[in-house]
């Protein structure tokens, strides 16, 4: 059982998730728009597992309100939306997001993507407890990461995909490995969400963003060998 904050100003929305939602035998809350998603974080930060959050809303957007949400705690977050272009899920994913679904959608697929990116969150901790290369810091138990001693904040997907890639460091990775080992193998997305994150983590690792290797034609490698 999960306990789920579904935020939509359409009731009719809110009311379709709650049914499947609680169908499935997870706790729902309901909020009107992003300021009232915040403030049901202020009063309890750790009232919730997950967010479905809707993008387009009056008082304040699904995006500002990720962002305020990540300041206080840290659900895991599913975007909905109207709207489908890439840098919406660009900026969705830098606000450490982890799945985006675009309305129309089935609320089935929907309670899907909850059991799966809840199943990601909940995953046993990596093997090692803390890695070091260079400058570069990697805390697996506190999904902590620093550069050059300063802290880096990653999104949630970002530290899955930077974990697995640690753990298998030296080793080719395909697409597909990828893919499966950090989304799940019910993911939905292509490609171009796996290179997205990819761009992402170089940006947030700095220098140390030379150890993450491209494989033309085959996927990527974390290299720390000389």
């Amino acid at each position: 059982m999960y306990r789920i904050l579904v935020v939509d100003d359409e009731a009719k929305i809110r009311l379709l998730i709650r049914k499947y939602a609680e169908f499935e035998g997870h706790q729902v809350t309901e909020a009107e728009n992003g300021m009232e998603a915040v403030e049901c974080f202020r009063r309890t930060p750790d009232a919730f597992d997950m967010v479905i959050m809707d993008v387009m809303m009056p008082e304040l957007d699904g995006f500002s309100a990720v962002a305020e949400i990540r300041r206080i705690a840290s659900p895991a977050v599913i975007m909905l939306s109207a709207r489908g272009e890439e840098y919406d899920k660009i900026h969705g994913f830098e606000l450490g997001v982890d799945d985006y679904v675009v309305k129309p959608f089935s609320p089935k697929e929907l309670m899907l993507r909850v059991n799966a990116v809840m199943n990601r969150v909940r995953r046993a901790a990596p093997e090692h407890d803390r890695f070091t290369a260079e400058g570069l810091m990697v805390d697996f138990t506190g999904r902590v990461v620093t550069v050059d001693g300063n802290r880096v904040d990653l999104s949630p997907k970002e530290y899955d995909l930077l974990f697995y890639m640690v753990n298998n460091r030296n080793i080719a990775l395909t697409r597909e490995q990828l893919i499966t080992n950090v989304w799940g193998y019910d993911f939905y997305g292509d490609d171009r969400t796996l290179d997205t994150h990819i761009k992402l983590l170089r940006r947030s690792l700095g220098p140390y963003s030379k150890f993450i290797v491209t494989l033309r034609g085959v996927g990527y490698r974390f290299e720390t060998r000389g």
